[in-house]
């Protein structure tokens, strides 16, 4: 088996100051891991080279320690003990009485069940460093300051214990996975233009350094590891990771295997591993090489046959919507509870049905697009990941379908419409941690941030929005795009002036609501009072529908934009009106032809405006 190199110049452009005040930093990895198959603890050594690219001078430096949050009385045991709709993933629910209380898994867990992850002998370019660890966080003062510019090597050793699985990463899951190693090892907190962001774990979403990963894995030799990177060993290693024609041959006394992988300009490493998963390749689009991992049951093993080629087609469909997947290799491995994405590979639940499966696996592996290659903040903006993969993944599950539907977002048009509703949404601009309960974030994060993208169909049109979304990826991949990033790109293709969307959309929970006023005629012309009851404004489509079956379109551009849509639908006439200021809340326009000949009158059609009260916007004669 040929080695794959780092390719380390591969994407180096992203890394080069080449855009006026852009910078980002860099850490490369190079790790050796033993682990204990028996008693679930692992130990290791860790060589961090970590440049620092900013204007800053940094006197410190923060590593994350996950693992240390699967403790009782940890900060995540007391939220899930605290918030008001725990997830159901980390309780157990018992009967007290006529109550049904949820007690936290974490708060349960036994000394030899818990989570940890503890370093010594912390060093940086040799000289002994004294640490402070806090839970999930360690600070590490400098014992010299890490100028612009400069590099330095940090070097430490760490010993973890594997915690029974609560959330994503452990031991022994529901469906009998024994190893999910996700978050496991000391990693480098991201240091960039808005500071340090060391943010304590509490099982939301991650954000990392960009970088290389080199790392060597020691366990029991029966079991089989799938995770991030490529394989430089699979001649020695087997299990279908060995060239074509090549017979391994592991000798009988060997009691452990070594894997060797190497990860090239990633923001992390995951691995899992099983003796009893089933390990097939598939050939995906472009040279990349699909792995498919997950456990020897003759029960799901037709089912997972049956959704690699779907994987390939749906690879497909994200590289020509979205941009190039540009790595060589992608691993669906059945590891994790429920569904979990991470460099070059996703950890999911594996014993569904095929459409569950099909649906599970565009999710996570549209998170590749905007998790693991533009990788925006998702702690501080979850809805930029969540929202915009969800997006493309009902796209893709659409385009699949035996009877594809005009507007396949509706259902996140849906969540989010009940939410604004419910009296319980906050901004989008609240940071994944502090929302209220986690319904509002999942809803704010998936449904919301869906609709975000999807009304750019209906605020630039279908052709505007599919360049904003290539050139979104073409223009911040490797850069860690903010919300204001995805606003200029959408501004830059169309023209349009955007800033109040994004403020209103995200910052803000203000909704969309418009109505009819008195429809009436006058002079043989139909007159149309139109009122904008909700404070955020927007560009307004209507359809006319004749008496006689006939339609016309009218469209009344919103003065912020600066902006006129292109017509739709050509084959239909559409009549331009002028535009609608925020300032007045009324709007009047005459339909030339008189009101007896009107049938109905609908405020967007198409259904790609998230009007939080829909029943006004059909006028019916």
């Amino acid at each position: 088996m040929k080695k794959m190199l780092f390719l380390g110049t591969l994407f180096s452009s992203f890394f080069i100051q080449a855009q006026t005040g852009y910078w980002q930093q860099r850490a490369d990895y190079k790790m050796e891991v033993s682990l204990d198959v028996k008693t679930y603890r692992y130990s290791g050594k860790q060589e961090l080279t970590y440049t620092n690219n900013s204007q800053d001078t940094l006197r410190k430096v923060y590593y994350h320690l996950y693992n240390n949050a699967f403790q009782p009385g940890s900060e995540m045991d007391m939220r899930i003990q605290h918030i008001k709709d725990p997830d159901s993933r980390m309780v157990d629910k018992i009967k007290e009485g006529d109550k049904e209380i949820k007690q936290s898994r974490i708060a349960k867990l036994k000394p030899e069940e818990v989570g940890f992850l503890h370093v010594n002998d912390v060093r940086q370019d040799g000289a002994l460093l004294t640490v402070k660890e806090v839970e999930t966080i360690l600070e590490v003062p400098l014992a010299l300051p890490l100028l612009p510019g400069k590099s330095t090597v940090l070097t430490l050793n760490f010993e973890g214990q594997i915690p029974v699985q609560i959330r994503r990463s452990g031991r022994n899951n529901r469906e009998g996975i024994a190893l999910s190693m996700a978050q496991w090892y000391p990693k480098m907190a991201e240091f960039d233009f808005e500071g340090w962001h060391a943010d304590p774990y509490l099982a939301r979403e991650f954000h990392g350094v960009w970088g290389s990963f080199d790392v060597k894995i020691t366990l029991d030799k029966n079991y089989i590891v799938g995770g991030t990177g490529y394989l430089q060993n699979g001649n020695e290693i087997g299990y279908n990771y060995q060239d074509a024609g090549v017979k391994v041959s592991i000798p009988k006394k060997q009691k452990t295997l070594t894997w060797h992988f190497v990860a090239p300009d990633v923001h992390d490493f995951t691995w899992a591993a099983d003796p009893d998963y089933i390990h097939d390749t598939y050939p995906g689009p472009n040279g990349v090489t699909l792995h498919f991992l997950y456990k020897n049951k003759p029960e799901i093993e037709l089912t997972w046959k049956a959704v690699e080629p779907k994987v390939a087609t749906i690879m497909d469909l994200y590289n020509h919507w979205v941009g190039p997947y540009p790595y060589k290799q992608y691993s669906v491995i059945q590891g994790g509870d429920g569904g979990m994405e991470y460099a070059m590979c996703t950890l999911i639940l594996g014993e569904g049905k095929l459409d569950g499966l099909t649906g599970l696996i565009a999710h996570e592996m549209g998170h590749s697009w905007f998790q693991h290659i533009l990788a925006t903040n998702e702690s501080k903006h979850p809805w930029m990941d969540e929202g915009f993969t969800s997006y493309i993944e009902d796209k893709a599950m659409n385009a699949l379908a035996a009877q594809p539907v005009a507007n396949p977002y509706a259902g996140a048009f849906k969540g989010y419409i009940n939410l604004a509703n419910s009296g319980k949404e906050q901004p989008l601009s609240t940071h994944a941690d502090r929302y209220d309960e986690n319904r509002s974030y999942s809803i704010a994060s998936y449904s919301k941030g869906e609709v975000f993208l999807a009304q750019f169909e209906y605020l630039l049109g279908r052709t505007n929005m599919d360049k904003i979304l290539r050139k979104y990826y073409d223009d911040f991949k490797f850069k860690h795009p903010n919300p204001n990033d995805i606003k200029r790109t959408a501004e830059r293709v169309s023209g349009a002036t955007l800033d109040w969307y994004l403020t209103d959309f995200t910052k803000t929970t203000n909704t969309i609501d418009y109505g009819f006023g008195a429809v009436e005629e006058k002079d043989g012309a139909t007159v149309v009072n139109l009122e904008r009851i909700g404070r955020m404004p927007m560009p307004i489509d209507l359809q006319v529908t004749y008496t006689d079956g006939s339609k016309e379109n009218f469209y009344i551009p919103l003065r912020l934009m600066n902006f006129e849509k292109p017509n739709p639908d050509p084959e239909l006439a559409r009549v331009v009106l002028p535009d609608w200021a925020w300032g007045n809340p009324n709007y009047q326009f005459r339909i030339a032809k008189p009101l007896s000949t009107i049938k109905s009158i609908v405020i967007d059609p198409a259904g790609l405006m998230a009007d939080v009260k829909g029943n006004n916007n059909k006028f019916e004669r």
